[in-house]
């Protein structure tokens, strides 16, 4: 999910704020975040009903979040074409679902499922074809128009149901065996829809059901990375001939302002990754992601310049944890451990299936998010870097990422904050 859109071939790090709903470009030109690329209507041709049901008003209730502009421009960007392409291409990410889709085949045929965020519908239909009988595939992003005419064309309106609207306000009146989403965002939870996820956990999953990814791991650790630094920095002391170094001190604020949403190679990485945050998706908390701390320390393996932090996630496709034993036990002798210390035992640690964006492996569109400082530091082998990172959601738009982000390294201390849009 979330693909940016970087029309320059080059860097990714300008992000655009989210233009208010009715205020898309209209010029055709890809931009960096797709979000810039919010609203041209996505044209329904007038005699043709959809029977695409949508939530009635008069039945939301009070305690589900309002649906912002910011909402209203996020999904509107979901209804451009180039982003679904983007994600569907993505092999890694959608050959790892249908894998998952038919792995877990015992726990999705003959049952109801939920797809959060359907998009065009790929996932639930890889669940109907996996023997489904009922697919509940819900989108607010008005893509959900056309996944309804995409199920059609495949005959499979009587076991796939679409829904337009957001999952805080749609109405299913039974409940689901199984949920499943592709809710990552860069960063893991940039733009994420993890919140939707758990809402429709809460409101429609049977005890015992299947969540699919069932959990995520958010990674960082520290990088070095010349290449780039002198591409884009050292670039200016020699321009045809004239020298232009007064540009390097823009050149160095603009290039560490912003996270950087780019592809790096285990070459790059300095130490062990760190795991920020694991993410259960059984028992993870809307509250729980409003603030995410994690301290780290770090110990480089070679002498060489640290230019940054990259993150990157991992999720897995497990079957439903195994806990007949303590079923009855209260529920607060599970979750006295902090941070997902105390995981659920998989049915076969070897066969978990795992769909991950690491450095080492093969690229994804969500690619790595790096975070660049304004000066390198220089890094002797072996020697510790400490520090937190804090992620937080940002006031003004949830959907945005504050990162904080508190290190040492040979005696001196520094503190770089970025956001995420």
């Amino acid at each position: 999910m979330f693909p940016k859109e970087n029309g320059n071939g080059y860097h990714h790090h300008h992000h655009h704020e989210v233009p208010p709903p009715g205020m898309g470009n209209g010029d055709g030109v890809r931009r960096v975040t797709r979000s810039s690329r919010a609203s041209s209507p996505t044209s329904t041709s007038s005699d043709t009903v959809p029977v695409v049901r949508v939530p009635e008003q008069q039945q939301l209730q009070q305690h589900r979040p309002p649906c912002t502009d910011f909402d209203m421009a996020y999904f509107n960007s979901y209804s451009h074409l180039g982003i679904h392409q983007e994600m569907i291409k993505d092999r890694v990410r959608t050959e790892t679902y249908r894998e998952a889709i038919m792995r877990h085949q015992s726990f999705i045929a003959g049952k109801v499922v939920l797809d959060v965020g359907c998009g065009t519908g790929i996932l639930s239909i890889f669940c109907a074809q996996a023997g489904a009988k009922r697919v509940y595939a819900v989108d607010a992003s008005d893509i959900a128009l056309k996944a309804n005419d995409i199920v059609e064309e495949n005959n499979l309106s009587d076991v796939v149901i679409v829904l337009h609207g957001r999952v805080e306000d749609v109405e299913i009146d039974e409940e689901v065996d199984v949920i499943i989403s592709e809710w990552m965002g860069y960063m893991l939870l940039y733009e994420s829809m993890l919140g939707s996820v758990i809402t429709a956990r809460d409101r429609w999953l049977k005890p015992g059901g299947l969540i699919l990814p069932s959990n995520a791991s958010l990674y960082m650790a520290p990088v070095t990375h010349a290449d780039r630094y002198s591409e884009y920095i050292d670039f200016w002391r020699n321009v045809y001939g004239i020298n232009m170094s007064p540009m390097i001190s823009l050149a160095k604020q603009s290039a560490s302002e912003e996270p950087s949403v780019e592809t790096i190679t285990g070459e790059n990485i300095l130490t062990w990754p760190h795991e920020v945050k694991y993410i259960d998706s059984y028992s993870i908390t809307i509250h729980e992601l409003e603030t995410i701390t994690s301290s780290f320390k770090f110990n480089s393996m070679m002498r060489a310049s640290l230019h940054g932090f990259a993150f990157w996630f991992d999720v897995e496709f497990n079957g439903p944890a195994i806990s007949p034993i303590d079923s009855h036990s209260t529920p607060s002798s599970d979750n006295n451990l902090a941070n997902g210390s105390q995981r659920k035992k998989r049915r076969n640690p070897n066969d978990a299936l795992v769909l991950s964006t690491a450095p080492e492996n093969p690229p994804t569109h969500w690619q790595q998010t790096l975070i660049y400082f304004y000066e390198p530091v220089a890094l002797e082998q072996d020697q510790p870097i400490e520090g937190s990172v804090t992620l937080s959601q940002n006031k003004e738009n949830a959907r945005f990422i504050n990162i904080n982000l508190e290190y040492s390294v040979g005696g001196r201390s520094y503190v770089k904050q970025s956001v995420m849009k």
